[in-house]
């Protein structure tokens, strides 16, 4: 293997699992490590794999590579397939939340044919919560930390056409003791009486916030502002929390 060229060593690494290369391969020599620690073995494997960045160069090859590999919705039963499962500190005013089928009454079908549910809030206020451990779905400490990637929150919202509502969305990043490194907290969106029920998207990207970042906290929540019994208030799905490569 030593009289291997460079370029010949870097294929066939490549070939090899990405965990294996850093917990195994960059062990055995000082040659290896320096591969593996460097831009041009990852450039290969991302290219292989199919990712891509809009950039000409990434920061880390390396921490693109894993960050691209692991990119996923964070947020549990963002559409109400499982009803309320996975969403906590959840405030029931009025009749409480409630799950339905798309479009519902004098509602609007989500742009995405994949959206089947949403979640319904009724005369008073009505929020949940979801809080999601990054070290628990794989983000380790020195990633958060050192390389901070983007972590971009999105949301849908929308009323039905013969009923006003409020809407509000609050996201925070929280540290190892829950304190509140950095903040979004939307407006309260007034959706009014006479609206066409379309769906509207709410996005958030926190970037450079610092380090201990160990956790997110998802809020949103409203309610109709006629007081109509019943489920006449904001209707919310599809919610997304994402760290990007």
């Amino acid at each position: 293997m030593e009289s291997l060229p460079e370029a010949v060593l870097i294929r066939i690494l490549a070939a090899i699992p990405a965990v294996d290369l850093v917990l195994v391969c960059r062990l055995v020599c000082c040659q290896w490590k320096n591969l593996v620690d460097g831009a041009e073995l990852w450039i290969l494997k991302c290219q292989q794999e199919g990712l891509t960045t809009a950039e000409s160069d990434a920061e880390n090859w390396q921490n693109f590579y894993f960050l691209s590999k692991k990119r996923k919705n964070l947020i549990k039963n963002p559409c109400g397939e499982e009803d309320l499962e996975h969403w906590g500190e959840v405030e029931n005013g009025g009749d409480g939340w409630k799950v339905e089928e798309l479009p519902g009454d004098f509602g609007k079908e989500f742009p995405s044919e994949e959206v089947h549910k949403y979640f319904v809030t009724s005369y008073e206020w009505c929020k949940k919560a979801q809080v999601i451990d990054l070290r628990a779905e794989g983000y380790w400490e020195e990633l958060m930390d050192t390389t901070q990637p983007k972590i971009m929150v999105r949301d849908w919202y929308a009323g039905r056409r013969d009923a006003g509502c409020l809407y509000e969305l609050c996201v925070k990043l929280l540290s190892e003791n829950e304190d509140v490194l950095a903040e979004y907290k939307s407006e309260t969106v007034t959706i009014p009486e006479d609206n066409d029920a379309s769906w509207t998207e709410i996005s958030h990207t926190f970037s450079s916030y610092g380090p201990g970042v160990r956790f997110v906290r998802f809020e949103h929540g409203g309610q109709d502002t006629l007081f109509w019994k019943g489920w006449y208030g904001v209707r919310v799905t599809n919610s997304t929390v994402t760290v990007e490569p």
